[in-house]
């Protein structure tokens, strides 16, 4: 088997590809391939791929709000490319998407064949992005949704914490949005591991078991830290007024696993755990640009 990894340079993509370590892989960045460009794609996909693994996307949740024809250029139209192309070999896709496709108010968590309802340009855009890509390479396509993503590479929210943590006193953070932290580590292997496993193509929602509010998550990551936990303060979404809406409830179910005869990731807590013992994370740890 032979894997294309394209957005290799982002903070999961570089997990994609050690994930993969031993096997064929050919790992692009951004700066390597602008999938975004149609001609550009299809020459890198003609190489020959089993497997092409889009790791690459318009991140910029409230710069999005502004900028959307740049959000739709990397996160619709460019897996349109990516999608064209896998068909056109044969290979297999699998798309990373996002708990933004949901508007946040479901109180269980959201099936893996919910109704869409995105309530940003970001949620629009990874939307778009998961319709073009399995219609366009049908059957072969694995749309993977994740959120609340955090690892050793790159800037995330267990990071900004322990920014934090170094320069004041006390961390207010909200109570009033639900989800699943995910570590990005082992949603590269649960990505492997549903490549390996002859499951079905179709919808898989790659996050962590259980739940917890961003409030939870940060005193959980001051503990680990050897922090005060009782030094993060609770406060709700009104103080916190951004561009883009964020979903205030995004918990995603994982059916898909199951009955593909898989077990879902571990429990966030867990993997928290693990993920400060695995290094990159600890207190002072640089932040990978």
């Amino acid at each position: 088997m032979s894997y294309l990894v394209v957005g290799a340079g982002g903070a999961l993509g570089r997990d994609i590809v050690a994930a993969l370590a031993g096997r064929d892989v050919t790992a692009l960045s951004r700066a390597q391939l602008d999938v975004t460009d149609a001609d550009a794609v299809t020459s890198a996909v003609d190489a020959g791929y089993d497997v092409i693994v889009n790791a690459s996307a318009y991140t910029r949740v409230d710069d999005a709000e502004s900028n959307e024809d740049e959000a739709r250029a990397a996160n619709a139209t460019a897996v349109a490319n990516l999608a064209r192309a896998a068909a056109s070999t044969s290979a297999t896709l699998v798309q990373i998407s996002t708990d933004y496709v949901f508007d946040g108010s479901a109180t269980t968590p959201y099936a893996e064949d919910s109704e869409l309802g995105p309530v940003s340009v970001y949620g629009r855009t990874k939307a778009e992005g998961e319709q073009l890509a399995l219609a366009l390479n049908p059957g072969r396509t694995f749309v993977v949704r994740t959120a609340w993503l955090y690892g050793e590479n790159g800037a995330n929210f267990v990071k900004t914490v322990l920014q934090l943590a170094e320069t004041r006193d006390q961390l207010s953070v909200v109570t009033d949005q639900i989800g699943q932290p995910t570590w990005t580590r082992d949603l590269a292997a649960q990505i492997v591991l549903l490549l390996d496993s002859g499951a079905p193509a179709g919808i898989y929602h790659g996050t962590s078991s259980g739940q917890c509010s961003w409030y939870e998550f940060a005193r959980a990551v001051f503990s680990e830290a050897g922090f005060d936990a009782n030094r993060v303060r609770p406060t709700d979404s009104s103080q916190f007024v951004r561009p883009a809406a964020r979903p205030a409830y995004s918990v995603l179910g994982h059916a898909s696993w199951a009955a593909a005869g898989m077990a879902p990731m571990r429990d966030w807590r867990t993997a928290l755990t693990d993920a400060f013992s695995a290094g990159g994370l600890a207190r002072g740890a640089q932040t990978t640009p």
